[in-house]
């Protein structure tokens, strides 16, 4: 498996699919115990059905700024890939998207060498952190950043939905710093 610098020209636009699949959720809730509405309790439930959401996603989309992008490849088949940018008005390094497309081909090391390779980027452009959002049901990338060093730095409960939490389904969003 080698790790490739994508072609802006090539890719940008292209479509990319995976499913997410979880058997668990970050609850995030007002602590009932709280005299104030700025207290949440954050904690793992297990879910009584599986969670799952299928994603179909454009590579290098429009709203990322001077983005690189890396792809992982066995041969010419593309197995996964990470983009990110500088955002330069805070000095912070934005992971947009990383996903290994296939569910066998989790847990294989793939996700490892694209996070350390897009974290590399990072410290070269000099920014003081990197950060990431993920959904509050993604239980593995959830795992996953946190093997890597990242930590919940904020969360947004009706992000996607008005029925976020009850959906189980909130914007977390997660950080490292480099500096």
């Amino acid at each position: 498996m080698t790790i490739k610098e994508l072609d802006y020209n090539k890719y940008k636009g292209q479509k990319y699919q995976a499913e997410i699949l979880s058997d668990r959720y970050l609850s995030i809730e007002r602590r009932a115990d709280s005299d104030d509405d700025e207290s949440f309790e954050i904690k793992w439930v297990m879910s009584e059905e599986p969670l799952r959401m299928s994603i179909t996603e454009d590579l290098l989309q429009d709203w990322l700024d001077e983005p690189v992008a890396y792809g992982a490849f066995e041969g010419e088949k593309f197995l996964g890939m990470v983009e990110g940018f500088l955002e330069k008005w805070n000095n912070r390094f934005v992971i947009a998207n990383i996903c290994v497309f296939d569910q066998a081909n989790r847990r294989s090391g793939i996700g490892t060498k694209l996070m350390e390779t897009i974290l590399k980027d990072a410290v070269k452009s000099g920014a003081r952190m990197v950060i990431l959002e993920t959904q509050t049901f993604n239980y593995k990338a959830i795992s996953f950043y946190k093997k890597h060093g990242f930590e919940i730095i904020g969360f947004d409960r009706y992000c996607y939905s008005n029925r976020g939490p009850q959906e189980h389904n909130m914007r977390l969003e997660m950080g490292k710093k480099l500096k």
